[in-house]
């Protein structure tokens, strides 16, 4: 899957929707869905990025995307509710959701947490996707072979210190995965993990500020698995936390 070469048409007639779509990975996965024929749902806390990928996703001559201006931190159940409601109008159903959207917080020892920090990278990394994904998932039932995926990370397999809430949230999202995927079962919802691995973003510059970006893999190099996982190519592949960048 890391070097699949997705035809051009892999996710045609698919409505994909992304969260943190308006930078970083989430921007460049959706536009490499809209590029293999996805229309795509654009979801972030900052209008104006979104509207940047809009206009490229347009310009490229791709499907027309939606934008949807959501920040998860602040998002209550109606909000929700709303979206659900809003893509079962326009839609009817959704094929792919990529819950991509999280934030760092602030590095340091356990000991010394931040409450209010805390709580707002459980509520971005763990309930927002969980409460997406719940709302989201009776139109996912109506796609025929509908891909869910969260968004890992090394820290959230192995613990490391200083990473803090980001680590907890992320060991979090692998067990949310890994119980979402083992109710889903044999039905035609499969639900996965992707670990990006160390890539040249904004959050990564964050937390390691004396790293050399250009040594570090872009998020275009990483397409191939996230391609994959939301074509139907990856139909049988349920409950599995994958690296972007194997060993």
């Amino acid at each position: 899957m890391h070097t699949y070469d997705a035809p051009s048409n892999a996710l045609e007639n698919k409505v994909i929707l992304v969260t943190g779509a308006g930078d970083g990975i989430g921007r460049v996965a959706a536009i490499n869905y809209a590029k293999h024929g996805a229309t795509v749902i654009l979801l972030g806390k900052t209008t104006s990025k979104l509207e940047a990928v809009y206009d490229e996703i347009v310009a490229a001559g791709y499907p027309q995307p939606a934008i949807v201006p959501l920040d998860l931190k602040g998002a209550t159940k109606q909000h929700y509710r709303d979206l659900a409601a809003t893509i079962e109008q326009q839609f009817g159903k959704l094929d792919g959701l990529l819950n991509n959207a999280s934030i760092l917080g602030t590095m340091g020892p356990l000991e010394h947490f931040c409450v209010s920090t805390f709580e707002n990278v459980m509520k971005v990394n763990v309930t927002g996707q969980a409460m997406i994904t719940r709302f989201l998932f009776p139109l996912l039932r109506k796609a025929p072979k509908a891909s869910i995926i969260f968004t890992s990370s090394g820290v959230g397999r192995q613990g490391r210190e200083f990473w803090g809430a980001y680590a907890i949230s992320k060991f979090a999202t692998e067990g949310m995965m890994q119980t979402w995927a083992a109710e889903v079962g044999k039905t035609d919802i499969r639900v996965n993990c992707i670990n990006p691995g160390a890539t040249r973003t904004s959050m990564r510059a964050t937390a390691f500020p004396g790293e050399d970006a250009d040594r570090l893999k872009t998020a275009e190099d990483l397409m191939p698995t996230y391609l994959y996982l939301m074509s139907d190519d990856s139909a049988d592949v349920n409950g599995q936390s994958i690296d972007a960048q194997p060993k």
